[in-house]
């Protein structure tokens, strides 16, 4: 074997590029080789890239034999539907080498083909965008039943372009696209694409590819939908037996309920004791909730109401929602035990007036705490101590002063009289300090509405406690009450001064949502985006930049890119992809990627209005922030 063909075999063990194969019949024309040895090179070159390209068709095959395998075993284990049509995209885009994979499912209700899944997209109209039947390489598709390959999209006629359609192609740069139907039997029921930013050419073998991955991602739609009805037609035959056995005790179960309930209040028993004893005898799981029922139940003159698989009974009393109990795991009751939640719902009623009753001195103790927290914080520490030990206020735990008022939208003559102003301020505080008992906190009433102090939970925050607190004084009233927050006060006892200027800007988010018109919500400062950082007491920008890009900015720190550089000029250029590339003077391919690699540090709502309407202040702020630095 000559030393020349020698080289042609390490070119092909170390899988050299085709380039390569050129070389040893250069050396050897450099060198004066004759005729007879270079014809025998180029001979033996030819064989060597034949040889050549049948390894990378092997390889090839077995890539894509090995990657329609592991579809295949995804489907076997099918657990989430889109998590195995996203896994068939992805695998799409990388075996047939395209910047973009997608697929699209038929809509029988609106006549036309939606987007599903997109893999390398990142124009938000392109991954919005709807298609007709006939509409577009996508629409003739879902209408033929058939594969149809462009080199060249707009330069083709065979599709019906329309605007929408072209504006949404050209938004993602897309040039190249190749459409396989996804059929289940005669019936299509959407298509799936492999798409390029280039002109190219699909061989048949990258269509038959495609139309293999459709094929998976059809029967995981089929069953997809068989497991649901499956899990349907079970659900209803376990409701049915559930009637059945159920039915032959319901008469001993309300004669038991009754003993029940008449021994606890006998007794003196508490609220979670009804539910405790209505749990047992109906056979499901009774719970009592300070949050008021919703207004079905409120208007169902004291009937139990179903809500999903619940049943709700509203608990109140003299017009006035104290909660409710929720009956979990019986989703078909009969008559007489919807009775006997009714009653323990009454029950509950009566033992939360006596406990009311006999709350209300301690209330106006803990209103005098806040009051002189207020305003005289300078008073004697150790005794502010005591006071807050005696209510058992836990003042080592983080706080946050919420400010509360009624906001009535009714008629002008109705909602002015002094009268109705001076009971809606009764009721709100009667609630309010219901609510800072059961929560270990205080209540006063003050400036027309309500302030409570109440200590953060583990995992919670400001802006939560808000709207928990106006859902459940709104729900509690039967009118909208909008409550505004303050950041937490921490080490409470210690500075009580701090107490007075959180106040004022609970008051100053309560007034905002308000000039929002958002009444009947909660919020604290960082809840109202950028409008927060002119609230908060603290002026947090570098607080509200880290929130919205700070992975961004933490990205471009760590590996050297240029992602905030390419969200301004995205933004600058109207979201579109095309015109950004100019902008930076790279190719269109860098800024898809970039906005892509943006998009999985974001999330994917990154580009809807609200969203980017902060990116683009905080990008601001970012930009002011870095040249103060530097300065």
């Amino acid at each position: 074997m000559s030393h020349e063909h020698v080289s042609y075999l390490e070119l092909l063990a170390r899988g050299a590029a085709t380039e390569a194969y050129d070389r040893p019949v250069l050396l050897a024309r450099a060198s004066g080789a004759g005729a007879e040895v270079l014809a025998g090179l180029e001979e033996a070159k030819q064989l060597a890239l034949r040889v050549r390209a049948d390894l990378e068709g092997r390889r090839r095959r077995e890539a894509e034999l090995s990657a329609l395998f592991a579809t295949a075993h995804d489907l076997a284990g099918l657990r989430d539907l889109d998590a195995v049509l996203r896994a068939i995209v992805q695998r799409a885009r990388a075996l047939l080498g395209t910047e973009v994979s997608y697929l699209s499912l038929n809509d029988p209700v609106a006549g036309d083909t939606y987007m599903r899944v997109t893999e390398g997209s990142v124009s938000a109209r392109f991954q919005q965008v709807r298609l007709g039947m006939g509409e577009g390489l996508g629409g003739l598709v879902a209408q033929t039943a058939r594969p149809y390959v462009t080199a060249d999209y707009f330069g083709d006629d065979r599709f019906q372009h329309t605007g929408t359609i072209d504006s949404a192609v050209r938004d993602e740069g897309l040039v190249a696209i190749l459409g396989v139907p996804l059929s289940l039997g005669s019936q299509v029921i959407g298509v799936l694409f492999a798409a390029d930013r280039r002109a190219r050419v699909f061989e048949r073998e990258q269509v038959a590819l495609l139309g293999s991955f459709a094929a998976h991602a059809a029967v995981a739609i089929d069953t997809a939908n068989l497991l649901a009805e499956t899990r349907s037609a079970l659900a209803e035959l376990e409701r049915a037996n559930d009637i059945i056995r159920e039915h032959s005790a319901v008469i001993e179960r309300a004669s038991e309920v009754h003993d029940r309930l008449s021994e606890l209040v006998l007794r003196g028993g508490g609220v979670h004791d009804v539910a405790e004893a209505v749990s047992e005898v109906l056979g499901g799981t009774v719970d009592f909730t300070e949050t008021p029922a919703g207004g079905a139940a409120r208007r169902s003159g004291g009937h139990a109401v179903r809500e999903g698989d619940d049943w709700v009974a509203a608990v109140s009393a003299g017009g006035e929602h104290l909660g409710a109990l929720v009956l979990r795991g019986r989703p078909d009751l009969d008559p007489v035990d919807l009775r006997t939640l009714e009653r323990a719902a009454l029950v509950t009623s009566l033992l939360l007036l006596a406990r009311r009753s006999a709350g209300e001195a301690e209330q106006r103790v803990r209103g005098e705490l806040l009051d002189d927290l207020l305003d005289a914080p300078d008073r004697d520490r150790r005794l502010l101590r005591e006071r807050a030990a005696r209510l058992r206020t836990d003042s080592a735990a983080p706080h946050v002063v919420l400010a509360a008022r009624i906001d009535r939208t009714g008629p002008a003559d109705d909602t002015g009289r002094p009268g109705r102003e001076s009971a809606d301020r009764q009721r709100l505080w009667s609630a309010a300090s219901h609510l800072a008992a059961t929560r270990g906190g205080l209540a006063s009433a003050r400036d027309g509405g309500t302030v409570l102090l109440l200590p953060l939970g583990p995992g919670e925050d400001a802006a939560e406690l808000a709207r928990q607190t106006a859902r459940h004084l709104g729900g509690t009233l039967r009118e909208p009450v909008t409550v505004g927050a303050s950041a937490p006060v921490r080490h409470l006892l210690d500075h009580p001064d701090r107490v007075a200027g959180a106040y004022q800007e609970a008051r100053r988010c309560l007034d905002a949502l308000g000039l929002l018109h958002r009444a009947g919500e909660g919020a604290a400062a960082e809840d109202l985006g950028f409008l927060g950082l002119l609230l908060a007491d603290g002026r947090d920008i570098g607080g509200f930049v880290e929130r919205t890009i700070g992975q961004v900015v933490a990205y471009d720190r760590r590996r050297g890119t240029d992602l905030v550089r390419t969200l301004d000029a995205y933004f600058a250029s109207g979201m579109s992809p095309a015109r950004t590339k100019d902008d930076l003077h790279v190719h269109v391919n860098t800024v898809a990627q970039r906005l892509e690699r943006v998009g999985r540090l974001l999330g994917p709502d990154w580009q809807a209005p609200s969203r980017a309407l902060e990116i683009q202040l905080a990008l601001r702020l970012h930009a002011l922030s870095s040249a103060v630095s530097r300065a």
